[in-house]
């Protein structure tokens, strides 16, 4: 291992493709180079993807997890570069869910000492329905200095194709497995306004999305991304009934990494549809301002503010 450099020690969050490896970025290979160790998820996929850049994470194959599970700190650490070399320094580690208590106090404790690590996930940005939150954590307890490297992100992705509202929205990620699980979920989500963002996994996709149109309603408006920067990339708009059918006649929209981008309760509904909201817009006129009219008939139906306002207006002058 590499002594301490220029480059301050800390813990940095570096994203990676999720799909096209033209999107990793100049920075992100910088800093991954440069560390001292970069704990992943599973230690045989990103060896590849860190071979692709020419990233050396000096190990010998076929040794990845074990040596990097279980060498004790104050053995990681090297203060001869060529020394490091010589016993065959593993600079990738493991750390999942399943290691993440063992691993996240010798990782804080080499950042301490003066050596950068560098955390990644299998593909995107870490954290974002990925192992990491322990370890950040305790680096903000220590007082220990945390950097994003900025990059891919599925959601955001998915998000800014989706052709929904983006000025809110929230990130659900995985649905429950179970059946049960799911539906309660997906109910307590039922009267959210905001754009609602989900991942999932191919085996359990169409049963999520039988679930989304009955609990959330058929006509819901929904935006399905698949394989997002790939080859076979999917990006299809519809509403939840129409999507159900969609996604089963395709068996290969049953496959790979999934978005499902659903429009918050009452977006569905377009200016045309509005009229029908007029005998509770008249009434409301009778003792409200044509804004304040507009607010609250926007709490009632879910419809947005804009338009019932100038639906009013429209009302007002007839």
């Amino acid at each position: 291992m590499s002594t301490p450099t220029a480059m301050p020690a800390c813990l940095y969050i570096v994203a990676t493709p999720i799909g096209n490896m033209s999107d990793m970025t100049t920075h992100a290979i910088d800093v991954l180079k440069q560390v001292a160790i970069i704990a992943c998820e599973d230690t045989r996929t990103s060896g590849k993807l860190l071979s692709h850049f020419g990233i050396d994470t000096k190990g010998s194959k076929g040794d990845e997890t074990k040596d990097s599970e279980t060498r004790p700190v104050k053995s990681s650490i090297e203060n001869d570069d060529t020394t490091a070399k010589q016993k065959g320094h593993n600079k990738l580690w493991a750390y999942h869910e399943h290691n993440s208590a063992i691993q996240t106090p010798k990782i804080i404790e080499m950042i301490k000492q003066g050596h950068s690590v560098a955390l990644i996930s299998d593909a995107g940005t870490p954290l974002v329905s990925d192992p990491g939150y322990q370890l950040v954590q305790a680096a903000h307890e220590a007082g220990v200095t945390v950097s994003p490297i900025v990059g891919a992100s599925a959601a955001i992705g998915a998000l800014s194709v989706a052709g929904l509202p983006s000025d809110r929205f929230s990130f659900i990620g995985f649905l429950p497995a179970k059946t049960h699980g799911r539906q309660k979920q997906l109910s307590d989500l039922i009267a959210r306004t905001e754009t609602l963002i989900f991942y999932e996994a191919p085996h359990r996709i169409v049963a999520s999305l039988e679930d989304m149109a009955t609990i959330f309603g058929a006509d819901r408006a929904v935006t399905f991304c698949r394989e997002l920067t790939k080859t076979f990339e999917t990006v299809h708009k519809s509403t939840l009934g129409e999507l159900v059918e969609f996604v089963k006649a395709d068996d290969n929209q049953q496959r790979g990494e999934i978005v499902v981008v659903v429009a918050g309760v009452g977006v569905a509904k377009d200016t045309d549809d509005i009229s029908t909201h007029d005998k509770l817009l008249q009434r409301l006129l009778e003792d409200l301002s044509v804004k304040k009219a507009a607010a609250l008939a926007s709490d009632i139906t879910g419809v947005k503010k804009n338009a019932l306002y100038q639906r009013l207006l429209e009302l007002q002058a007839d």
